[in-house]
């Protein structure tokens, strides 16, 4: 294996809606020297996608419904984010001071639906929502990478999650393109000989978690980082199969 590297992508602007990220990208990419090649994977943070695609919800222009106003107290929240977050999800897992654990109509289990007030900065009242369709998104920029550079690149668009059992949050996949998302071990001796029988490894989700240690969570203004060296299998992406069957899953 060559020597792995993760490189932060200086030089992106301030997104807003309606700008084309993959042409910003490329654009940094070309400023700062960075040339992809077949096998690299570029990681984006999803507050920029979505700020690019218009993903954005003025509070001031939502209506709680009775439901969302009932919801509130206890979720200690604005009723309108609360109705937002009821808008973005599929069922409620949990409420509690401060959050609401939903199932977001992507299929993720996360807090708030990942509906977001934090690096918006289009008002005091605009919170952003998850894309649309992240795996398009990811297709999209992976498109542009290539007609630029003629590199077939992996994709990611990442986020942070909370995890059960555990405490902080880590980066990971929510869209994704160009690679495979998992890689199973399944049959394979270990050094000593044993066979593994159950191991599959999430790919995207460590790539993304790696690439949030240099985008940051505040106000570092490093959305996309450029990952090199590690072995990635090429395959269509497809975020959604590192979601658990909920028949298979003990926590629900």
């Amino acid at each position: 294996m060559t020597d792995a590297a993760l490189i932060a992508v200086p030089g992106i602007p301030d997104v807003r809606p309606g700008m084309s990220l993959p042409d910003l990208l490329v654009r940094a990419l070309d400023a700062a020297s960075l040339r992809p090649a077949a096998g690299d994977v570029l990681v984006v943070a999803q507050k920029v996608v979505s700020k690019a695609e218009g993903c954005v919800v003025d509070l001031a222009e939502v209506t709680p419904t009775e439901e969302a106003r009932r919801l509130a107290p206890e979720a200690g929240k604005d009723p309108r984010l609360v109705e937002v977050i009821l808008r973005e999800s599929t069922r409620i897992v949990r409420v509690h001071a401060g959050v609401l654990i939903t199932e977001h109509r992507l299929g993720f289990i996360c807090a708030n639906a990942g509906v977001d007030h934090s690096n918006v900065g289009l008002g005091p009242d605009a919170v952003c929502l998850l894309p649309r369709d992240p795996d398009a998104s990811a297709r999209a920029i992976r498109a542009a990478v290539r007609a630029a550079f003629g590199a077939a690149i992996g994709v990611i668009i990442n986020d942070s999650h909370g995890r059960p059992h555990r405490e902080g949050a880590v980066g990971v996949c929510i869209g994704a393109a160009g690679l495979e998302p998992l890689h199973s071990l399944v049959g394979r001796p270990d050094r000593y000989g044993y066979t593994m029988r159950t191991s599959i490894e999430a790919v995207a989700d460590e790539l993304a978690a790696a690439a949030t240690l240099l985008q940051g969570q505040c106000d570092e203004g490093m959305p996309a980082v450029l990952i090199r060296g590690i072995p990635i299998a090429e395959g269509e992406g497809e975020a959604r199969r590192l979601l658990r069957d909920p028949a298979l899953d003990l926590f629900r």
